[in-house]
């Protein structure tokens, strides 16, 4: 069964077939999909924008949403109803950790109780483990020792506190001191150093796997990803795209206003959804601070891929993507002055689409395009993008 595009790939296919400026089967052929699959598209958007009748996407979430706040509002009030009935009754230490246990087995989500009764979850999980340890007790009788030291010479920092502690019968040390002191904010009076204000440049969040070999002897083995920048007359549109250096051939791509982390996360998302099987990838960037993001981080360990980083202000280490990028500049952007930033969305994704994969022959791949280059090497790659 093949995978589905990317939600993006669609709506920009089915607004440039809107457009009428081609026949939906050629525009159907541009893209590498079938008629059926457009026109498909097209109905469903209509169907979105209020021009056929149908469920929309956004009602049936919306149900889903609404069936999920109800059962979640049933459990809040049985949450509400139990509190009130475990707190009326007398002699009873007002412990709330116990009631949790109760409805958690009664079928209530531990997030649920504590968020209703405003507990933190952490400290519950510690004492269902260990209602009270040797540890907490030890460093309850530190605490207080430190803080009355603390109290009776408030410029004491935290060694000579650890030393007051030490004549009390109480040995730590100083890490573990410190440590106590940060938490509960003891701080000398005569106050801390004041860092520099200075900014530098953030830490390459990986090793640089490529040292500026662009060579691959098969699809997903090297990925090769950038942001650029265009103004329009609405403001700056970002794009975010990612080269296969094995044939060249953008394997995913995003479009946005706004240049944040989750362009980085959309597009790689729409690579991954594109190419299939993508684990031990090399992903190679810059260290841009979308790609340094926690996001993308998150996003590569999850499909097992591996990123890749040059050196700060260093082009020559993403020449190969820099070299597409000026491309797309001769080709389309400098072109002419846009209005709007969906036009010149529609622009990019045409050009990538249609001229560049298709059209566009390259002389390192033997005079055939990234389309046609990937079908006769490794058609079931093909296939499978």
């Amino acid at each position: 069964m093949p995978r589905p595009h990317p939600k993006e790939f669609r709506d920009d296919v089915v607004a440039i077939a809107r457009r009428g400026e081609a026949p939906v089967s050629q525009i159907a052929k541009d893209f590498g999909i079938s008629d059926s699959c457009l026109r498909n598209w097209m109905h469903a958007a209509d169907v979105e924008d209020g021009n056929r009748p149908g469920v929309t996407a956004g009602e049936s979430v919306e149900l889903r949403e609404l069936r999920r706040r109800n059962r979640l509002l049933e459990q809040e009030v049985e949450v509400l109803r139990r509190a009130a009935a475990y707190l009326s009754q007398a002699h009873l230490p007002k412990m709330m950790y116990p009631l949790v246990s109760e409805l958690a087995a009664d079928g209530v989500p531990v997030t649920v109780t504590c968020r209703v009764l405003k507990l933190a979850r952490q400290p519950y999980y510690r004492w269902l483990a260990a209602p009270v340890t040797r540890h907490d007790l030890d460093e309850a009788y530190l605490a207080n020792v430190l803080f009355d030291a603390h109290r009776d010479d408030p410029e004491f920092g935290h060694r000579l506190l650890a030393d007051e502690a030490a004549l009390a019968g109480l040995s730590a040390c100083d890490r573990r001191v410190w440590r106590i002191c940060r938490d509960n904010r003891w701080w000398s009076v005569f106050g801390k150093a004041r860092g520099k204000n200075g900014k530098k440049p953030g830490p390459a969040a990986h090793d640089d796997l490529v040292r500026r070999q662009f060579r691959a002897d098969a699809p997903n083995r090297l990925w090769l990803w950038d942001i650029t920048e265009h103004p329009t007359a609405e403001g700056k549109l970002y794009l975010c795209a990612i080269k296969d250096v094995y044939s060249g051939r953008i394997v995913g791509y995003s479009i946005s206003d706004r240049m944040k982390s989750r362009i980085a996360v959309n597009a790689l998302v729409s690579a991954v959804q594109r190419r299939g099987d993508v684990a031990g990838c090399i992903v190679h960037s810059d260290r841009g601070s979308q790609f340094r993001s926690r996001k993308v981080l998150r996003e590569l360990t999850r499909h097992d891929l591996a990123g890749s980083m040059g050196q700060v202000a260093s082009a020559g280490d993403n020449a190969a993507m820099e070299s597409f990028f000026s491309l797309l500049q001769k080709n389309v952007l400098d072109r002419r002055r846009w209005a709007t930033r969906e036009d010149l969305r529609l622009a990019i994704i045409i050009w990538i689409e249609r001229t560049y994969h298709r059209r566009r022959r390259q002389a390192r791949l033997g005079r055939l395009t990234p389309i046609e280059y990937e079908t006769i090497n490794t058609p079931q790659v093909a296939l499978a993008a």
